[in-house]
């Protein structure tokens, strides 16, 4: 059965926007890897429109350094689901866009061979959490107090995790890999 994994980054009180943090070529590799894990990544709408164009412009142009340029390829390249009640339609190639039943999604993939499943939306994350569903947790510390942003998950209660590994940046950032 395949794995369900969920890598984020988050600030040291707890928030997990975009605008804080520290984005290097040494934890774009780390998240590479972590692309390199899976077949297929999910999120819904707001992550959508957060990495798209972006990543594809990146991955096209290769206008960042080597190794973010390769994980904008790698995640380029990926099979990518959203899940959306107010898109239309999707526009980054191997997109499939989907408006409902993500538990069902979720349970059918883990049943199929392949690689991992990555998360990669704090809503959709959220809500697989409670079904208990996410098999792996990479949470990635910043060493950074942000002040605002979107909390990780606020609607998730009492779910217990096994601390398997952890590797320290040269930058100060943590990545901490939890296993249910």
């Amino acid at each position: 059965m395949r794995k369900v994994t969920f890598a984020i980054n988050i600030t040291l009180d707890g928030y997990c926007g975009h605008e804080s943090g520290i984005a290097d070529d040494e934890l774009h590799e780390y998240f590479t890897g972590l692309l390199r894990a899976s077949d297929v990544h999910i999120f819904g709408r707001e992550t959508y429109n957060l990495m798209y164009p972006y990543w594809h412009d990146v991955a096209v142009n290769g206008s960042e350094t080597a190794v973010i340029n390769e994980f904008a390829r790698t995640f380029d390249a990926i099979s990518k689901i959203v899940f959306s009640t107010t898109l239309k339609s999707v526009e980054w190639n191997n997109t499939t866009l989907l408006h409902s039943n993500l538990r069902e999604e979720i349970i059918k993939l883990k049943e199929q061979p392949g690689k991992d499943i990555a998360i990669g939306s704090l809503k959709i994350a959220s809500q697989v959490a409670g079904w208990d569903l996410i098999d792996d947790y990479h949470l990635v510390f910043h060493p950074v107090i942000a002040g605002k942003g979107p909390r990780l998950f606020e609607s998730v209660e009492n779910l217990t995790l096994k601390l398997v590994d952890s590797k320290t940046f040269r930058s100060g950032v943590i990545a901490l890999h939890y296993k249910k």
